[in-house]
């Protein structure tokens, strides 16, 4: 079965935002890589940034399916199953040519001209740090994270740092930002101190 039109044109949205941002992203690019007609766009798509707000819509799905994949794994210690997302991650960036995250790229391009991207990318990475605040709560009640500890902060914190690890790795095609990056956060959480008298460095004050 052939694949739907909208379904085509966004799947090829997701590869060239990656690789060319948003203001370098023509319609006439799009209709040329997937062989659709203009008017076919414009039946599917009210304007460019109607598209391209889908394409970081149907990116959300693919990062709510690692999410479910990794978070979701319960052979695995709640801090070891974060770690797993992001190494994932890391692994489909290895596969994009580490072109890094695209919340981030769109982020950086578009959050000081567009208020409508501001607002969808950082409500994006939102709802990606509540679901790993949820594993680090888990964390917490088994006693792997101290009493005191912040799950929500510290989930803001891993995502703030991957995602300028993600840029660090774009500008030098290459994982080790990434791959140090995790190491210090995960050495970090797991030598921080438990005594009430003496927080952990990742806590909330």
């Amino acid at each position: 079965m052939n694949e739907p039109t909208k379904d085509r044109m966004l799947k090829a949205g997701l590869s060239m935002l990656l690789r060319h941002g948003y203001n370098d992203l023509g319609v006439q690019a799009v209709l040329r890589e997937t062989g659709t007609p203009k008017g076919s766009f414009y039946h599917h798509f009210a304007s460019k940034e109607d598209f391209a707000l889908q394409v970081v819509e149907r990116y959300m799905v693919e990062v709510h399916q690692g999410l479910d994949q990794t978070l979701g794994d319960f052979s695995l210690a709640p801090l070891d199953r974060v770690r797993k997302f992001f190494e994932s991650t890391r692994d489909k960036y290895q596969d994009d040519g580490y072109l890094g995250c695209m919340l981030g790229g769109l982020g950086q391009e578009l959050s000081g001209v567009s208020p409508i991207f501001q607002e969808k990318i950082e409500a994006c990475l939102s709802t990606i740090a509540s679901r790993i605040a949820d594993c680090m709560e888990q964390a917490r009640a088994r006693g792997d994270l101290a009493p005191e500890a912040d799950p929500r902060h510290m989930a803001n914190l891993v995502v703030n740092c991957w995602e300028g690890a993600a840029l660090r790795s774009r500008l030098k095609r290459d994982p080790a930002p990434l791959n140090a990056m995790l190491d210090f956060y995960f050495a970090a959480v797991a030598t921080a101190p438990k005594s009430p008298s003496n927080p952990p460095a990742l806590a909330q004050h």
